[in-house]
């Protein structure tokens, strides 16, 4: 029985709390979504720009395009991989740290391009640094997604609206951060060739996407989400983002000054002319009163001290035989036409040349005018302007036949050429001689990559030529770094060629009768020529396989 004068005591009370403050964020549906997606597109378009740079930087650098492409692709991909593992870490403070990512972004990729330019110029590599960039790049990347799933869910759970299936859906939201995100790669894979490059070029181009991607990801994050920070981050994210600006600022305004410097550190303080083609960069360099060296893309092209001992040891044991009409592939610099047009017996000249920058500086820069004797003034010249293999495929008469084919055209160790030095490509080229017509090719160093050198001489056999090897020496100056590219400073350049004819006879390593005079070549050397080149076979390049356009093998 209960005695009612007891009392019993009553339970505490529970002292309700007030409701945590959620983030005071925009009530109107998308106003969180759509700014995200925009800058997602926005950021991947930064993304993709850093990536196609670096390719494009390592490219000219190092050389071996396809060899760098896959470097920079496979770990930056790896990269991504773990930063979107590493951003576990941030997701609790999503939004400082996507802020922050950004803003690492922008600075690194920005100033990617100007740090290995100036590392191959003043140290003469940047391999290393490369795989750096592309770890870092890839790394930062990698959290941008994460990151903003983060964000965008936390933004539409706080807004309370439980009808909406956005707020739920974690794989809509996915589905539309990626799609922002490769619409975005879309854009600025196409922006990089056709905007950047031809505008700004590679150094500044890189600086102008750091600052947009500093402005899209920095200004998200204290506009849309600025009630997520605490003051101590707002101010962190603000002076970050503002540093960054800065430096990408003034990095922009010196560039044209580092690029001389760097340019002087590559060739020289003898710079005579430097140009931006739409395919390359040109270089004449030298000292006042000696014949100029021509670089092309920071490779040694022509050297003008000796340049006379190549061109001569190309041209006149071509020219042994019928020569009234003479193809060229390459030779934009004039000096094989000059050389050619040294027999009277010749009645036209056809050069087939890439870059019209090369052939209009020949024609305007004294230097080299006088070099190649003024040979484009020549009325026997033609330039024809386009790609070798696409010209004798398509643009060149089927009715031309030549006497001779020049192929003075870069060493086959570069990706970019080796399909001029495919089977396909020698095919073209035989149905471009006359009965008696002859090939000549420049086919790199037989001393220094003999393996190199004698798959040339399988793929014209393949193509169904009879070839003749021979050799020229002299002194020239090169750069580090590229498959053609010799150690800085004077050194013993060697240049191998092959004489070839369709047909199981290779034709006779001799002058004509109706030779110049020659400075460095003559009949008594041809023997030797050929013999020192003969002297670089060994067992392991006797059966080499052929070079084709689906198996290069260079």
């Amino acid at each position: 029985m209960i005695d009612p004068s007891v009392t019993l005591p009553l339970p505490p009370k529970r002292v309700a709390r007030p409701p945590r403050r959620a983030p005071r964020l925009p009530e109107r549906p998308g106003a969180v979504r759509y700014p995200v997606l925009a800058v997602v597109f926005v950021c991947a378009a930064c993304g993709l720009v850093y990536e196609l740079e670096l390719v494009a930087i390592a490219s000219y650098l190092i050389g071996d395009s396809v060899t760098q492409a896959s470097v920079v692709l496979s770990v930056m991909v790896f990269a991504m991989g773990a930063g979107s593992l590493l951003a576990k870490r941030l997701r609790c403070r999503a939004a400082v740290g996507f802020g922050l990512v950004e803003a690492g972004l922008a600075l690194i990729g920005g100033c990617s391009a100007m740090v290995l330019y100036a590392a191959f110029a003043w140290f003469g590599s940047s391999q290393y640094l490369l795989v750096a960039f592309s770890l870092a790049i890839g790394v930062l990347i990698g959290a941008e997604i994460p990151l903003l799933m983060s964000l965008i869910q936390r933004a539409e759970s706080a807004r309370g609206v439980p009808h909406r299936r956005e707020a739920h859906d974690p794989a809509g939201t996915v589905a539309d951060l990626f799609a922002a995100d490769y619409v975005g790669a879309l854009v600025g894979g196409l922006a990089f060739p056709f905007l950047l490059l031809p505008w700004l070029g590679q150094l500044s181009g890189a600086l102008v996407t750091g600052a947009v991607n500093a402005v899209a990801g920095g200004g998200l994050v204290l506009w849309l989400f600025r009630h997520d920070l605490t003051s101590r981050s707002r101010v962190l994210l603000v002076g970050t983002n503002l540093s960054v600006l800065a430096v990408l600022a003034t990095a922009t305004v010196l560039v044209d000054d580092f690029e001389q410097a760097a340019r002087r550190a590559v060739y020289g303080e003898n710079i005579r002319v430097a140009v931006h083609t739409d395919f390359q960069e040109v270089v004449v360099a030298g000292e006042r009163g000696a014949p100029p060296d021509l670089f092309l893309d920071g490779r040694l092209r022509v050297g003008g001290r000796d340049e006379y001992r190549y061109h001569e040891s190309l041209v006149h044991p071509a020219m042994n035989g019928p020569h009234a009409r003479v193809l060229i592939l390459g030779g934009g610099d004039g000096l094989a036409a000059r050389e050619v047009l040294r027999y009277p017996g010749v009645r036209a000249v056809t050069v087939v040349e890439l870059d019209p920058g090369v052939v209009r500086l020949a024609e305007t820069a004294p230097d080299l005018a006088a070099l190649n004797a003024h040979a484009f003034r020549d009325p026997r010249v033609t330039v024809a302007y386009g790609d070798a293999f696409s010209w004798l495929r398509g643009s060149r008469p089927v009715q031309e036949r030549y006497d001779v084919v020049i192929s003075d055209l870069p060493d086959p160790g570069i990706t970019s050429s080796a399909k001029l030095y495919s089977e396909e490509f020698y095919g073209l080229a035989a149905g471009a001689l006359a009965a008696e017509g002859r090939l000549v090719v420049h086919a790199g160093s037989a001393a220094a990559r003999p393996r190199t050198y004698w798959t040339v001489a399988a793929t014209l056999r393949a193509a169904g030529f009879a070839a003749r090897p021979y050799g020229a020496t002299g002194r020239t100056t090169g750069l580090t770094a590229g498959p053609d590219r010799a150690a800085r400073s004077w050194a013993t350049a060697d240049w191998a060629f092959l004489l070839a004819t369709p047909g199981p006879r290779p034709p006779a390593l001799a002058l004509p009768a109706d030779a110049p005079s020659l400075r460095s070549l003559t009949s008594a050397s041809l023997p030797s020529a050929e013999t020192r080149v003969r002297r670089t076979r060994t067992p392991s390049t006797t059966d080499l396989p052929p070079s084709t356009l689906v198996h290069p093998r260079y």
